[in-house]
């Protein structure tokens, strides 16, 4: 392992582990989310339900569906295979926009970058005025039904248990299917764009597959230019995902929602964990502070808790569960911020979703570029509101950083 020069004052080890123990959140004894890889449902619908909704994830799409007219993929399991559906992938995409020094200002026509076109003719790319540009990893969605169930209260009372100047931030967003003006805490997306799984569904088909529904009716552009009269097949509707009386949203972005909902959390590796560099790994994460935004344990709301302006009940599988993602789910500034503002107000130009650890064992390619290809590496980019906790890591013993990594390999 290298390490890196120290900068700072450090924080003693000591001081740090005992920074933030996640808040326990209700009285009553909750229960251990349902975790594996195993295409298997965790309890939210039947698993004869969950494997006809998993088809519809898994479909490629193909113009006479609605595909495009630009997109990014064909279908949802694309970006959401490794090791099976709806976990993680190698797959990026770009964003781009322009910085005046003090204001971000998208790409015309949006900060997405589709890579791909029914027609060459309409290929969007980033333009010349674009002085902003970045890569972004697709992210592993196990488990974000139990993140959504998060109450509120969950980020509001982790932010205030981190230290000063490491307090994540966060922003309220739009919840589409309710009723106007309905907002929640953002969680999903690298800037936290979406609190709800419906959604972030809904945003997806149209923006990753270029298919419209009754909560993104309006077609995207190519560099700010219309793209409608590239549909190739005459007559196709204005909304592609039609709303029916079972899925007045759209059916197949309400199935894409109850397959993620259905979900179990991702696996730790339990041979890898028992080691014992693992181990003492584990300890080494909470004492020198990752635990502080990554943080391990979660609880989720009580059963009939209702959510997303009314349109969302927490079921049985769901509710009052714990669950341990290690991570915030808060934007903070890491030193690593990609310049692009989505959700948030330009503040957050620079601040990045702390991604959940869960599943790490998986990736490939970390941080939100991908472009750190050890786990090493990825910590080592950490800066900023992480200073003072990689201070401490680059002062570990080569062995105590070896431990963390294969802590972190156990995830």
């Amino acid at each position: 392992m290298r390490k890196r020069r120290s900068r700072r004052r450090l924080i003693s080890q000591g001081a740090l582990g005992m920074l933030l123990v996640a808040p326990l959140l209700y009285a009553v004894t909750a229960t251990p989310a349902p975790t594996g890889f195993d295409n298997l449902t965790n309890g939210f619908e039947s698993q004869t339900q969950m494997d006809l909704d998993r088809a519809t994830f898994d479909e490629v799409d193909q113009i006479s569906d609605g595909l495009g007219p630009i997109y990014n993929a064909q279908s949802c399991r694309e970006c959401h295979q490794n090791p099976v559906s709806g976990t993680i992938s190698q797959v990026n995409e770009i964003r781009a926009g322009s910085f005046n020094g003090t204001t971000f200002t998208p790409h015309i026509g949006g900060s997405l970058i589709h890579d791909r076109a029914i027609d060459p003719a309409i290929q969007v790319r980033v333009a010349g005025t674009d002085n902003v540009a970045t890569l972004r990893n697709s992210l592993n969605i196990a488990g974000d039904g139990f993140v959504e169930a998060l109450p509120d209260s969950a980020f509001t009372s982790i932010q205030a248990s981190q230290p000063r100047g490491m307090q994540g931030t966060i922003i309220q967003v739009p919840v589409l299917e309710g009723p106007a003006g309905t907002t929640r805490i953002g969680r999903f997306g690298w800037k936290n764009q979406h609190a709800s799984l419906l959604s972030f569904a809904s945003d997806a088909y149209l923006n990753e597959i270029g298919i419209t529904n009754p909560l993104n009716p309006t077609e995207n552009t190519s560099n700010g230019n219309p793209v409608t009269q590239y549909n190739t097949q005459n007559g196709v509707p204005a909304i592609q995902d039609p709303a029916t009386p079972t899925a007045p949203f759209g059916s197949d972005i309400q199935q894409f929602t109850d397959f993620m909902r259905s979900l179990k959390a991702p696996p730790i590796d339990a041979v890898q964990a028992a080691t014992s560099d693992a181990i003492a790994g584990k300890q080494i994460f909470s004492a020198i502070g990752c635990n502080i935004c990554h943080v391990p344990t979660q609880t989720t709301a009580p059963v009939g808790t209702v959510f997303n302006g009314g349109q969302f009940v927490v079921p049985a599988a769901l509710g009052n569960i714990t669950f341990n993602p290690y991570s915030d789910f808060m934007l903070h500034d890491v030193g690593t911020g990609d310049g692009i503002v989505q959700a948030g107000p330009q503040s957050t130009m620079n601040q990045l979703r702390t991604p959940p650890l869960w599943g790490l064992r998986t990736r490939t390619r970390l941080m939100h570029d991908g472009l750190s290809p050890t786990r090493n590496d990825a910590i080592l980019r950490h800066t900023n509101q992480a200073e003072p906790v990689i201070d401490n890591y680059i002062n570990l013993t080569n062995a105590q950083q070896n431990q963390l990594v294969a802590f972190l390999n156990s995830l």
